[in-house]
């Protein structure tokens, strides 16, 4: 049997790293023999996670445009031509079967080079809005993996396959286990409970709507209670901030290691609108308040959003808005079961499952 070589490559955050890893873990309990090589950005999130999940990576010096500060631009395009150099290097010398791209600033060379080296490229667009790499590297792509419809409008249609966004094994089967989640948080199973996620790194307005607002979700304590995620930046201050509210009901750290018992825990989520966290929550057919970031390219989060929006499967709050209004929202629906019900079943219409299995039939049918 032959022994499959793939390239991995994106990142940049745990929205593209987990799904690129979700695949090559799915490819390798299929193929234990497959040899599996990632290319993330050196000094990105992906240089550290994927080592920890097992897998070799090569790190290229690339980066993204400043549109701020447009002379910056100059050294951003010297890591390009670098970058492309060293992707070119690498796939030379590891000579795989097929380049699969999930997003991220690492994927642009790679696959470019991978397709101008005649290696057939799989991409997988995570987001409802393409953007202008993956726009580009579709000309000469075998397969575009999708994760929601129309997207015909950016893809050709007929290299276009709906397999949704893969989540973490553990989502997946994160059904059921209230108990022992509301356990590990140490929180009551009496009352309802928000859990508030900002991605790995954080989320700015959404920890200051949390912190400005203490007061009223204190007030509401006979209630609620919190499990707050605040990212590795905003910790230090989130917790400053408890300080004066000793004894409420609030589990607060920089990182769950338990994403499946905070969801499972969960009446109501806060969350930025990433295309991996929309889709672990359609998994999971949970209720959720999106707080879309306004600092992604091309506002791809609030297009996310939108399209829940549209078929009522959640409520959108624009990051402008969030100190004013999230805190106050987030109480008023908790509260009323049957908006919960609403939302959680029209989320639920929306969700992928198996979709690692389903891009791995797809990278099989292509080096096949």
């Amino acid at each position: 049997m032959k022994q499959y070589r793939i390239i991995i490559s994106g990142g940049g955050t745990g929205g593209h790293i987990f799904p690129a890893i979700s695949i090559a873990n799915t490819f390798r309990r299929r193929f234990p023999e497959a040899e599996i090589l990632f290319v993330g950005a050196e000094d990105r999130m992906e240089m550290e996670k994927v080592p920890a999940a097992g897998y070799r990576i090569v790190g290229l010096p690339v980066s993204g445009f400043d549109r701020a500060r447009l002379m910056n631009n100059i050294r951003v395009v010297g890591r390009l031509v670098k970058s492309l150099r060293l992707a070119k290097k690498t796939i030379r010398e590891f000579k795989p079967d097929i380049a699969v791209g999930v997003g991220g600033y690492a994927s642009g060379p790679t696959l470019w080079m991978a397709a101008s080296l005649g290696i057939p490229t799989l991409i997988q667009e995570q987001n409802s809005y393409a953007g202008v790499t993956n726009k580009l590297l579709a000309k000469k792509a075998s397969k575009i993996c999708v994760a929601y419809d129309g997207m015909e409008k950016f893809f050709p249609a007929d290299r276009i396959v709906v397999t949704g966004n893969p989540v973490r094994r553990d989502l997946e089967e994160a059904q059921g286990k209230r108990e022992e989640a509301l356990e590990f948080f140490k929180l009551s199973p009496e009352k309802k409970t928000i859990l508030v996620v900002g991605g790995s790194l954080g989320a700015r307005t959404i920890n200051r709507s949390i912190q400005g607002d203490l007061d009223k979700l204190f007030a509401a304590e006979g209630e609620v209670q919190v499990i707050w995620q605040t990212g590795r930046y905003y910790q230090e201050e989130a917790l400053k901030h408890l300080k004066a509210y000793r004894g409420m009901r609030i589990w607060c750290s920089d990182f769950i290691t338990r994403m499946d018992y905070a969801y499972s825990a969960a009446d109501l989520i806060i969350s930025r609108a990433g295309a991996s966290s929309i889709s672990e929550l359609c998994l999971l057919r949970k209720p959720v308040i999106l707080v879309p970031s306004p600092n992604v390219a091309e506002d791809h989060q609030t297009k996310n959003a939108l399209a829940l929006v549209e078929k009522d499967a959640a409520i959108m709050i624009a990051d402008k808005d969030a100190e004013a209004q999230l805190v106050s929202k987030a109480l008023e629906v908790v509260h009323d079961e049957e908006r919960l019900r609403t939302l959680s079943r029209n989320i639920a219409t929306l969700a992928h499952h198996q979709s690692a299995e389903h891009i791995v039939d797809e990278i099989v049918k292509i080096i096949s």
